[in-house]
């Protein structure tokens, strides 16, 4: 019987806008004073004071890219749970118990020094000290894994947590097929450990044998590609089967039918749902927040807001070429072992676009991923 291993003292990263000292507005009054050039001795000088922002806590460290520490909280009194949705300051807990709970965040965990633009993400296995019959705060966030996350105003933004398979939404018309951005989340998807597979929406507005062209392309990498329609309910049987018993999320930009593939999957859901602008043929926000939806046929899926532009998160530049099956065995053929396959002579990437033994569309993506362009 393995013990459990017992919590250490840690000293812990503040966020730093919690303990800034505030800006002093009486220079020029002290600078007039009949006091100046006179030292002050009741100051005291400490190791210690107001910009001091560490603070030990309890707990043990982790590999978890987020928190790089695990709290230590009283079990006997707080519960495991799964976030379904976050309500800014807010979330929704289902518990294990198969009780769902308000939860507020504790202090502590707010306080934290992390690259992430929000601390809780749907998904996060937490533990959670109920206040009531409905009520709880969250006390503790379990390390994580299968994070589906980008880039936002140069922090981490986390859509989703724990899944194991992305379902990367697209749409045959209205609004148009995006490759490039099917790409960027292709990446993020290997990064981070989960299984892409490739939906096409909408196909019942076009003939299905114009998109040979990028399925074949996708088909031959080894991806999982299905063209269905909400609409008429072809091969949602399929795509049903495909995640059923698994913890899947659904991301893609706004109008794509997301939400429709989900209402068709499982009726008794009844997501909301709008018709894409008639002016521009593009996606109206209607999802506004991830949400965690158990699934009749076992496991979960995640419904996410509409994403026009996904900068990678984690990701350099040079480890770009590594993150597409198609370019990756040319690499080590380069001439030059730092060769970034933009501009190089003798580069063997550049080569095999120039005789066609890559796809140049595929190729156009890795520049613009290298080159840091938001998509």
């Amino acid at each position: 019987m393995s013990r459990k291993k017992k919590p250490e003292k840690i000293r812990a990263d503040l966020r730093k806008k919690h303990d800034t000292r505030p800006r002093r507005s009486d220079v020029t009054r002290d600078f007039r004073s009949e006091n100046v050039g006179e030292e002050k001795q009741s100051e005291r000088i400490s190791g210690k004071g107001d910009l001091t922002r560490k603070r030990t806590v309890m707990g043990e460290s982790t590999d978890e890219g987020a928190f790089s520490l695990k709290l230590d909280v009283d079990e006997d009194i707080c519960l495991p749970g799964r976030v379904l949705e976050v309500y800014g300051l807010t979330s929704d807990v289902l518990a294990d118990n198969g009780r769902r709970y308000r939860c507020a965040t504790r202090g502590l965990l707010k306080t934290l020094s992390t690259d992430q633009r929000h601390v809780i993400a749907a998904g996060d296995r937490v533990m959670i000290r109920p206040e009531g019959e409905a009520s709880g705060c969250i006390e503790r966030i379990e390390p994580r894994h299968g994070v589906l996350n980008r880039t936002v105003r140069g922090r981490q933004a986390v859509i989703v947590t724990n899944v194991d398979q992305l379902l990367i939404i697209a749409s045959a018309a209205q609004p148009d097929l995006k490759p490039h951005l099917i790409d960027r989340m292709l990446v993020t998807a290997h990064r981070n450990g989960i299984e892409p597979v490739i939906v096409i929406n909408k196909v019942d507005l076009i003939d299905p044998a114009s998109l040979q062209p990028i399925v074949g392309v996708y088909g031959q990498l080894g991806y999982k590609v299905l063209l269905v329609s909400a609409e008429t309910g072809f091969q949602v049987d399929r795509l049903k089967r495909l995640i059923a018993g698994r913890e899947s999320v659904v991301a893609g930009q706004s109008g794509v039918g997301k939400s429709s593939i989900l209402n068709a999957i499982q009726p008794g859901l009844q997501l909301r749902v709008r018709e894409v602008s008639a002016e521009n043929e593009k996606g109206r926000h209607t999802t506004t927040s991830a949400v965690l939806v158990p699934l009749e046929s076992g496991g979960f899926i995640v419904d996410t807001p509409g994403i026009r532009q996904f900068q990678l998160w984690g990701v350099v530049a040079e480890e770009v070429g590594g993150f597409f099956r198609d370019i990756r065995p040319f690499i080590n053929r380069c001439r030059f072992p730092d060769c970034t396959h933009t501009h190089e002579d003798e580069c063997a990437v550049k080569e095999a676009v120039a005789d066609s033994r890559l796809d140049l569309r595929r190729y156009e993506s890795y520049c613009h991923m290298f080159a840091g362009d938001d998509e």
